[in-house]
């Protein structure tokens, strides 16, 4: 598992901070998807974290498939790895996710982020943010350490 996380305005590298358009989600409900076309090219999944009012998401970057390998490769068009769910644009051809999506509640139908069980130990580490231009100084990529579906650099 891999996410970035993205505040309100005041950070520069925030939709909330330059893009208009996204600022309902940004300051809706937490527990929704915000879904957005990225370059034109890949769609970027994100949960709205906080409270109505308070702008804040966190960009799901790379996920370790448990079920439905299969059906994420051939979405993909390739060979099954650990790398299957690695990178946003990656992550979201696997699971199918579309700006139709945006705005679905996260925590009921398709698409839904569940709590961590007690299941394997694991240490998470933290950095900057990668892919962007803005804030880039904020510590605010967390990833699993050691995980090979994380998609970006591995510094642990």
């Amino acid at each position: 598992m891999e996410t970035e996380a993205y505040l309100g305005p005041e950070d520069a590298a925030s939709h909330a901070a330059f893009r208009p358009g996204s600022r309902a989600l940004f300051y809706g409900e937490g527990g929704h998807a915000y879904v957005y076309l990225n370059y034109g090219v890949h769609h970027c999944l994100n949960a709205i974290t906080n409270p109505a009012g308070e702008p804040g998401c966190v960009l799901i970057r790379a996920l370790s498939p448990l079920e439905g390998v299969a059906t994420m490769a051939r979405r993909r068009g390739t060979p099954t790895s650990a790398r299957l769910a690695s990178g946003p644009g990656n992550l979201t051809r696997a699971l199918r996710i579309t700006l139709a999506d945006n705005g679905a509640d996260l925590t009921t139908g398709r698409l839904v982020i569940l709590p961590g069980g007690a299941g394997r130990a694991f240490s998470v580490a933290c950095g900057p943010r990668i892919g962007i231009t803005r804030s880039i100084d904020l510590p605010l990529r967390f990833w699993i350490a050691g995980d090979p579906s994380v998609s970006g650099p591995r510094r642990t």
